[in-house]
Order: structure tokens, then sequence, then C-alpha cells
């Protein structure tokens, strides 16, 4: 199969989505995170949702990308060889239970790699007076998808560089979590991100993995929780942006080792670069990054 760099920019078709106070809890419970920013509506408080949860809010488009693609050239049956590849989150402000978000977006960026094509996929989410409330660029790898031509793409934001000192330290900080059994399917549960290599054991068998893995942004959502909790004092309105590369699987029944690897400080915010390993000493997410600002806005 083979991809065009030139289809770089194909738009999609928009989408909308209605967050209710149902969808950011239950989410906050699937990554077991009870910060009471999520959970405590007495009084006037406003609930807000995790800084991961946009993840759930673009999802319906992400699992059925090919009816969203505006081109009648672009060759759809190379979406089935996709697999998360990066993440890259910029929020504006956190989601909240009653936000109506617009979410448009646009195949960003056609690339060549080693194990195939790597496409990007933008989408930005407003509010109903338009203002904006995050920004996703989702990395996939196109296995085996030949790219034709050279780098296709719209402007793409870059990361700071994590350059650490030789030769490498310990980590700042690093702390161990169990992944029970049972994770993955209360997060497709609560979170709606379903796909079988993560609940059904007979299915993640006939495609050649060992058993159900973790979903790769439950991973995530796990370590940026304890990195609220460790660097913001638990604050996630702090946060700014999230970005990753999925380089490993999590089995459940074993732990995860979130390393935090150093900073960058700047004048209102501070760059986090962290990874997070697995039970067999391999990464599951590396080149992990946290912005966070150095008051809540």
């Amino acid at each position: 199969m083979k991809l065009d760099s030139k289809l770089a920019g194909t738009q999609l078709t928009p989408h909308s989505a209605r967050i209710t106070w149902r969808d950011t809890t239950n989410f906050a419970a699937a990554i077991q995170d009870d910060n009471l920013l999520y959970f405590d509506d007495r009084g006037e408080k406003v609930l807000l949702a995790p800084p991961t949860f946009p993840v759930a809010v673009t999802w319906p488009i992400l699992s059925n990308l090919g009816q969203y693609i505006e081109s009648k050239t672009f060759p759809k049956e190379v979406l089935f060889t996709q697999v998360h590849y990066t993440e890259h989150l910029i929020l504006h402000r956190l989601v909240r239970p009653g936000d109506a978000l617009n979410l448009t977006g646009q195949v960003a960026a056609i690339l060549p790699h080693r194990a195939g094509t790597h496409a990007v996929i933008e989408l930005i989410a407003t509010d109903k007076k338009k203002k904006p409330v995050f920004t996703e660029y989702i990395g996939a790898m196109l296995r085996g998808v030949e790219c034709l031509g050279e780098a296709g793409r719209q402007q793409l934001p870059t990361l700071p560089e994590f350059n650490p000192p030789a030769p490498p330290g310990a980590p700042i900080w690093a702390c161990k979590r169990r992944i029970e059994q049972w994770l993955p399917y209360v997060y497709d549960g609560c979170t709606h991100i379903e796909f079988p290599i993560h609940t059904s054991p007979k299915f993640a068998e006939e495609v050649g993995l060992p058993g159900i893995i973790l979903q790769g942004t439950a991973t995530l959502a796990l370590a940026v929780r304890e990195l609220i909790n460790r660097e913001t004092k638990g604050d996630p309105g702090r946060v700014a942006e999230i970005a990753c590369n999925f380089t490993g699987m999590v089995k459940p029944g074993t732990d995860i080792k979130i390393n935090c690897l150093g900073y960058k400080d700047h004048f209102h915010h501070r760059d986090i670069f962290f990874n997070v390993g697995t039970a067999d000493n391999k990464q599951a997410i590396r080149s992990g990054y946290l912005k966070i600002k150095k008051e809540s806005v």
C-alpha cells in the first residue's frame, strides 16, 4: 500500500460533542484519580475534566476516521494499518461538563518513516463562543505503507529538546504503579475508547499480541496524574501541553515505573521531561513532555 504525501492538508468533516458530568467523572475514575476538582460539585464549584480527557472527546473521529476524511482520492485502506504512535495535546483550558464543543480537523502531515508512514491528524476544539479549548495532534504509524514523495506537512508545533547530563543520572523522582488486570476494561467502559486488543484476549492473540494490553492513552493519563500531583500540588489547570511517543506495551498484572527525568525553567512556565518504563525494562512511553504554567490562570 502507498500514501502520497501531497494528501497532507486533507480536511476532515466537522464533529460536535456535548460534554456531561458523567463523561468527565467517569474518565477521572477510570484513571483512578481522586482529585476533588474532578468530583466535588457542591456549592458553586465547577467540575473540571482531567487534562488528558480530550483523547476521549476525539475518539469518535479517530475510530471512524475513514468516514471523516473529505477526499475521494485518499486510500482509506491504509487506515487499517495504523497504530497510535505520537500524542501532543495543547490545552487552552480544561474541558468542563456542559461544554458544547465543535471539532474541526485535517491530515496535517504525511511523513516517511523506516517502519512505513507517519501520518499526523490535527483536531481543534472550540466552545460555543468559538473560543479555543484544545488542539490535539495524533500521530499514527501506518505500518508497511510506503510514503510517496517528500514529506508533506502543514505547520506543526515543535517541542523543546531534553538534553540530559552526561552521563545520565538517576531520575529526579520515580514511582511504581500496579496495572491491575481489570484496568483496561474499566478504561474501555468509562471512556468509550474501545478496541478489542484491550479487552479480548482471543482477539489480541489472533493479531499476534501476547494477550490484552493497556491502552496507550491510559498509560499516559496515569503518568500525567502523578506529574500533576507531584509538580503542581494537584492543580490540573496549570497543565498547558502534554506530549509523548508510544513505544511499548503495558501488560495488565504488571507494574509501570513513571520517571521524572528533568526540568527546563522559563519565566512563565516549566518544561518537565518524563518516560514510563515497563516490568520488562522497556519503555512504554518515551519523549514524555509536560508544560506547566507557573500559576493557574
